[in-house]
């Protein structure tokens, strides 16, 4: 088990950037791939994006593909999301998963989760 702290959060305007980060702690965070997921109000949570264990393989759905870059620095034990370019339809609660799995798997399953942080993206 690893527990997971999200931070990075905040309000800005399309077009703006934020850096979400995911902290671990508890056992050998380079034994985990992980991976963001997002919930908005009134839909399902979706993947946004994946890392694997080493970090070498990245994934990303497709209305991110561009603009967001998911990363990792093992010695930190910390997940990071980059988020250029945002769109109102960002607007969600960005939550931070580990999964046992050596590559970040879009559908699950994912031990561990963080709160969660919100992501606000006004027109």
């Amino acid at each position: 088990q690893v527990q997971l702290v999200e931070s990075g959060g905040g309000a800005v305007q399309a077009g703006g950037s934020l850096t979400l980060s995911c902290a671990a702690s508890g056992r050998t965070f380079s034994g985990y791939s992980a991976a963001w997921f997002r919930q908005a109000p009134g839909k399902e949570r979706e993947f946004v994006s994946g890392i694997s264990r080493s970090g070498g393989t990245t994934s990303y759905t497709d209305s991110v593909k561009g603009r967001f870059t998911i990363s990792r620095d093992n010695a930190k034990n910390t997940v990071y999301l980059q988020m250029n370019s945002l769109k109102p339809e960002d607007t969600a609660v960005y939550y931070c998963a580990a999964s046992s799995a050596i590559f970040a798997p879009p559908r699950g399953p994912y031990e561990n989760w963080g709160q969660g942080t919100q992501v606000t993206v006004s027109s």
